[in-house]
């Protein structure tokens, strides 16, 4: 409990926020960490989703999509950004500390949730609907952004929301193989001793971030969920008042 106390005192400390035993502050630290987490989802999403709408709309390639997300899945993220640190170090010597080997493997991480959602929310949509679009004249492509791709948008921001909290909690690793982020306070708080206060207020950060990223994400995936109810509230039928029983009889 006073390891708590001190990792709050830790995180209300203005100048903790600047500088932190000479290294970046928690305000550039949660910067770097926010500016990853978003770069690594925006690749993703354009990369899975075209993917996925393509393979929902030709109902071709689920079995390899799926193979791909299941694969996706498998894969300890840890196990991930370690290759994948590794992998820029033989090749790529100069980038190894930059940001792109953690982002490669966030990609990575991100895309298997994002793919399916997609092409599950567009092979759902009502085949009957789809025939009746293209009876109605309309191109396939019109089919696909007009009308299979809005009725799939919950369950694709749904796919977006998962892959945005794993995000932010998988690039705390980054803090691990070298770069920056708020798992650098993790990695400080587990090598130095006398630094659990580090260590805690980092997992708390990391923790508020991640609760943060699923509500916003709640919330734009509730914004384009279509609504098929009506806002007024119909009233129940009751006894009808006995002074229009006797008028009407």
């Amino acid at each position: 409990m006073n390891q708590f106390v001190r990792a709050i005192h830790w995180l209300f400390t203005a100048s903790n926020w600047s500088s932190v035993n000479l290294q970046a502050g928690i305000r550039a630290q949660l910067a770097y960490h926010v500016e990853l987490a978003t770069l690594s989802l925006v690749v993703a999403a354009a990369i899975a989703v075209p993917v996925g709408l393509l393979v929902g709309h030709k109902r071709r390639g689920q079995l390899l999509a799926s193979s791909v997300a299941n694969v996706g899945r498998a894969i300890p993220s840890f196990g991930l950004v370690v290759l994948m640190f590794i992998v820029f170090g033989n090749l790529a010597p100069s980038l190894q500390f930059s940001q792109a080997p953690t982002t490669v493997a966030l990609v990575l991480l991100a895309i298997p949730p994002i793919l399916t959602n997609t092409y599950v929310g567009v092979q759902g949509v009502d085949a009957d609907a789809v025939e009746a679009a293209r009876g109605m004249g309309l191109s396939e492509r019109q089919v696909l952004f007009g009308l299979e791709a809005p009725l799939a948008a919950p369950l694709i921001m749904a796919g977006l929301r998962t892959a945005a909290v794993t995000v932010v909690a998988t690039a705390t690793l980054a803090g691990f193989v070298g770069g920056g982020g708020l798992g650098v306070f993790l990695y400080s708080g587990f090598a130095q001793q006398g630094q659990e206060q580090q260590l805690i207020g980092g997992a708390i950060l990391v923790a508020v971030l991640a609760i943060l990223t699923e509500v916003l994400f709640a919330g734009l995936e509730r914004l384009v969920t279509p609504r098929t109810r009506s806002g007024q509230k119909r009233k129940a039928p009751g006894p009808v008042p006995q002074s229009q029983a006797v008028a009407s009889a």
